[in-house]
């Protein structure tokens, strides 16, 4: 017994330390004057150059990034241009909504 108590303490501490080292950014991209979702908007992650096309429900994720501030830039046709600094800080999901402004 106390054999099989002193494998299973064995084993459990020889276990791999499953810390996430990554953070994630996600977010939504409305119309700043209406609140109302912008679907079709270029969201661009600097650094890295990485860029993704908001949903219909204008939500944007950028998953599995090192920890560290990034600048979140929107643009969409017919709003101007709009940046966002952010934290993406270890093991953690980070929001970060982003309004767009219609262009005159």
């Amino acid at each position: 017994m106390t054999v099989l108590l002193l494998l299973l303490l064995t084993i459990s501490s020889c276990s791999k330390d499953e810390r996430n080292l990554y953070a994630d950014l996600y977010g939504i991209v409305s119309d700043n004057a209406t609140a109302e979702p912008i679907a079709g908007a270029n969201v661009m992650l600097t650094p890295g150059g990485v860029t993704k096309t908001t949903g219909t429900d204008g939500r944007f994720e950028f998953n599995n990034l090192d920890p560290m501030q990034y600048t979140i830039t929107v643009q969409k046709s017919g709003y101007q241009t709009n940046r966002k600094t952010v934290t993406a800080v270890t093991g953690e999901k980070k929001e970060a909504n982003v309004p767009l402004t219609k262009s005159n």
